[in-house]
């Protein structure tokens, strides 16, 4: 049962002149973007950047003065002790990091940020966050079951056609979550030259595309490099449509909290690899499949905007503090349901139960030796 940290405690004693580039380094690597970097590393106009060593101790300077400095942003509480533990170890320590973007609008529904990590043996890799903790980053993911491309994956695709101009040599993209998907696109979407210099773009349980994407001359050329993973009960991971082959990761937690990696098990250079998904995942798999494919597009549309309405009723721009003061915030979604026109109220209620005959549809999927 181990994870991250036992996987740095093993290996990082060991630059990767010794011990090339792997899965695992992957999984830790990309998921530090998550980080909030906000004034820690420099942006993408700077001429260099600083190593994770230093990242580590600047964050490590702030806490000591603000303890909850980082509270409201944090998707993840373990990426501080993480941090630390990157920055005290040889493999990691000296890496660079450089060209920190971080993009919340409101009005496009965009929530996007990105960094560069450079000194992974011959190669600098390209690490898209996935979803944060803000209400527009979540509409932008739903966004993606009725538009053909959304505002982050256009500015993936423009982050990774700058660094490409700015640094040399091969180049790795990847991401968690919507930040897999987001690495996947750019390596599709950009230039052939650039394309050219890409070794593996790495997708860490992150959703799919529509069939018009998969079929993309560009998705075509880059799909050989693609390197997916998902645990055993991935949900998000399996959103949508794919068409690369991906390695199931055993995890130490259960049904969504697989989307941790925290909970992923690693072992000496690898991930831990079992053979399939479990049976839920294949249940809730196909489900969503099958709701989101029984939706036109207008309604998937309109039924996202009507739930997003409701959400920021709550005045609040964080998921993470939809819970603090709650009895207001509920009382304000009840008054922005009952604001809304009888049309949005009914194709709320219609969709809702799309999903539950979806589910009854698929409930063979639990059942033992179901086909």
């Amino acid at each position: 049962m181990a994870g991250i940290f036992d996987y740095i405690h093993w290996r990082g004693d060991l630059g990767f002149e010794k011990a090339p580039f792997n899965p695992a380094d992957n999984i830790i690597l990309t998921h530090i973007s998550y980080f909030p970097f906000d004034r820690i590393v420099p942006g993408p106009d700077a001429k260099s950047g600083l190593t994770i060593a230093a990242a580590a101790k600047k964050i490590s300077n702030i806490l000591k003065k603000r303890p909850d400095a980082f509270d409201d942003d944090l998707v993840y509480r373990d990426d501080t002790l993480l941090l630390a533990a990157l920055g005290s170890s040889e493999r990691y320590g000296n890496l660079e990091l450089r060209a920190y973007v971080n993009q919340i609008d409101t009005e496009v529904e965009k929530q996007f940020s990105a960094l560069t990590i450079l000194g992974c043996g011959t190669m600098s890799l390209i690490c898209y966050r996935g979803t944060d903790n803000t209400l527009v980053g979540w509409k932008e993911d739903l966004n993606m079951s009725f538009n053909p491309e959304i505002p982050a994956q256009r500015e993936a695709v423009l982050y990774l056609e700058k660094m490409a101009a700015r640094i040399r040599g091969p180049l790795c993209l990847g991401g968690h979550s919507k930040g897999g998907n987001l690495a996947v696109y750019a390596a599709a979407f950009c230039r052939e030259r650039t394309r050219r210099r890409i070794r593996a773009v790495y997708s860490n349980d992150a959703p799919g595309f529509n069939r018009t994407f998969l079929e993309s001359p560009g998705f075509l050329d880059v799909r050989d490099r693609i390197q997916s993973f998902v645990p055993q009960s991935s949900i998000v991971g399996m959103l949508f449509e794919h068409d690369e082959n991906y390695t199931v990761v055993k995890s130490n937690q259960t049904g969504f909290m697989q989307h941790d990696v925290f909970s992923w098990e690693l072992c000496r250079d690898d991930v831990v690899r079992v053979k399939e998904m479990s049976q839920e995942s294949a249940f809730l798999n196909r489900t969503l499949r099958d709701w989101i494919n029984g939706l036109e597009k207008e309604q998937r549309q309109r039924f996202v905007d009507a739930l997003y309405e409701i959400l920021i009723a709550a005045k609040t721009s964080s998921v993470r503090n939809l819970g603090n003061d709650w009895l207001k915030k509920v009382s304000r979604m009840i008054q922005a349901y009952n604001g809304i026109d009888d049309a949005s109220k009914k194709l709320i209620t219609k969709t809702i139960s799309a999903f539950f005959k979806a589910a009854r549809d698929n409930i063979s999927t639990l059942l033992p030796n179901s086909t």
